[in-house]
Formats: structure tokens, sequence, C-alpha cells
């Protein structure tokens, strides 16, 4: 499989923050009852932008309405109401088909043919040449981690649930498109599977191609995403870089010896005891006060070290909250 260090930094690939998804108030109802007398709907005012060069992950529980927005901006539905643009034209414009990629969650590959001969499908729908497909199989397969010998000689239907992810990767990308989308591409895959997948998003986010995906892998998405978005109950409750939505880390968790336990519980409310009889917790207030107040109570400060929310928690309150 191809090293990311093969290919030139990501950050000096997004352009001149060009949109290559736009929505505004984008919104998806459907009837449902016996009588079809009842709306549910899944998406609310979706306004949202995507850059060229970016990897954007959309956040959000299950039934959070992730696949809406996805089957959405790739126009395999429509919107009640709303509008939005993908590379620069109207959603569901079919020209745009041929500058995009998509691997869904479960893909469908025909189980009968080899992996080879699915890519050969695959690349007869963009009307590429045979003389083209010679030289772009060989390529995405190497890419991927998929060896040309299980590629050609293989079904389908005896590839484990990572190689067929690598060979639904690989068709994503036969047309060398400007805009992936990837439904959980992590999902169900092992240790080994998650690597080698994020290995390969993050060898095409150094190419400079925009990539949106859905995931519910939060710590893939910590080291492979630009911005993030987080939707709950169809509607977007934050979106931004991780450096905006968690912030830099800005408070602090102490360890120390004596003091006041009543006083210092007022300073760190989670303060716990130690085997060595020392004590830790997360500060609450401004450090340099609180040296300046354990030295007051005979105390010893042992180390402190800056402490700024995970993914995983940011995630959990704003869900929560919501």
């Amino acid at each position: 499989m191809k090293s990311v260090a093969d290919a030139p930094d990501s950050q000096s690939n997004i352009q001149d923050n060009l949109p290559v998804i736009l929505t505004s108030d984008l919104r998806k109802s459907y009837r449902t009852g016996f009588f079809l007398n009842q709306k549910f709907t899944s998406l609310k005012h979706c306004s949202l932008t995507v850059y060229k060069g970016e990897t954007f992950g959309l956040l959000g529980p299950n039934g959070a309405g992730k696949t809406t927005l996805l089957k959405l901006l790739l126009g395999i539905i429509h919107p009640t109401s709303g509008r939005g643009l993908l590379l620069g034209k109207p959603l569901g414009d079919r020209n745009i088909k041929q500058r995009i990629g998509y691997l869904p969650e479960n893909p469908y590959l025909y189980e009968y043919l080899t992996g080879w001969e699915f890519l050969q499908l695959a690349a007869g729908l963009f009307g590429l040449s045979k003389r083209v497909q010679k030289q772009k199989i060989p390529q995405l397969l190497d890419l991927v981690g998929l060896s040309q010998a299980d590629a050609c000689k293989k079904r389908m239907r005896h590839y484990s649930k990572g190689m067929l992810q690598r060979v639904g990767m690989a068709q994503a990308l036969i047309n060398d498109p400007e805009l992936i989308f990837l439904d959980e591409p992590m999902s169900g895959l092992d240790p080994v599977g998650r690597y080698q997948m994020r290995e390969i998003i993050l060898h095409l986010k150094a190419t400079g191609k925009t990539i949106f995906f859905n995931s519910h892998v939060l710590s893939e998405v910590e080291q492979i995403c630009d911005r993030i978005a987080i939707l709950a109950k169809g509607e977007l409750i934050c979106t931004g870089s991780l450096t905006e939505l968690l912030g830099t880390p800005h408070t602090y968790r102490v360890k120390g010896q004596g003091g006041d336990w009543e006083v210092l519980k007022q300073w760190i409310p989670d303060i716990g005891g130690l085997a060595d009889g020392s004590w830790e917790g997360k500060l609450e207030g401004d450090v340099y006060d609180f040296i300046a107040s354990l030295r007051l109570m005979g105390g010893l400060l042992i180390s402190t070290e800056l402490h700024s929310l995970s993914l995983e928690e940011f995630f959990v309150q704003k869900i929560q909250g919501k």
C-alpha cells in the first residue's frame, strides 16, 4: 500500500477557500404512517460549506440525519426545501457525477465478479478506454493495498470485510474524482483495516482531494479532518476546525501533596487521593493564584500539565446538551 509520506503536504492544497459543497436551509421530510398522514423531518435547515482541498467529517449518533444529508448531496434523493451547490452546480446535476466518487457504508459489489472485473465494470461506466484501464486499475489496487492476484482470481463473495472496503474505495477513485464521499468508511473493520483505510484517506488528502465522510470512529476523525460538523436530530449544532471547537489547552491538571483538603476541593472539584499520599485533579481557576494559595496552606506542587477536551468528550457534551 502506498505510504502517506509519498504525497505532498496537505495543508498547502486547501486552495483559496473555494466552496466545493454549499447548502442553504436544506430540509428533507417524509410522509409516514399507514395513510401517509404523518410527517417526519430527518433534516432541518442545514446550511453547510466545504472548501476545496478540505477533509470534512460529519459526526452524529444513529438517526441524526447523516445519511440523508449525504444522499441529498449526491442527488439520490431531493430536498423538500432549501438549495445547494456541488462543484458549482445545483444538487442533482448529472454532469457532476463524472467528477465525484462515492463509497457507501454497505456497498453491493456483485459477488460473482472478481475485484478486477468489478473495477473494469466501474471504469466502463465512466467511459475509460481499455488502455487507460490497464494503467489505472493496478495503480488503484496498489493504493488500497489489494494484491493483483486476489483481485484477478478471487470472486468477491470470498472477500473479507476489509477487502470489500478496499475494492469499494478503488471503485470510488476509478474516475480520478475531485470530490470523494465516504459513508462510514471504517464501519466493521478491525484495527488493521481501520489503519489501512486511514492511510488511504490521508494519502488522498495529501494529494489535494476534497473528502467528505461520515464516521463514528472519533479517534480517526481527529487524525484526518481539517473541519467537522456535528448533526443531531436533523440539525447542525456546530461546525468548525478541531481547534475552534475544542479550543487550545486552557485547563491545568495538577498533582501535589499536603494542604487543606476542603480548600483544595474549591480549586479542584474532582480532586482524588493517590496511593503514594499525593493528590491530583483538574484545576478550576487561575494557576498562579492556586500556586500562591497552595504555598499558604503549606502544600507542595509536584506537577502541572495543560489539559483540554478530547473530541469524544466534546461530542458527548454536545449530544447530551441537544
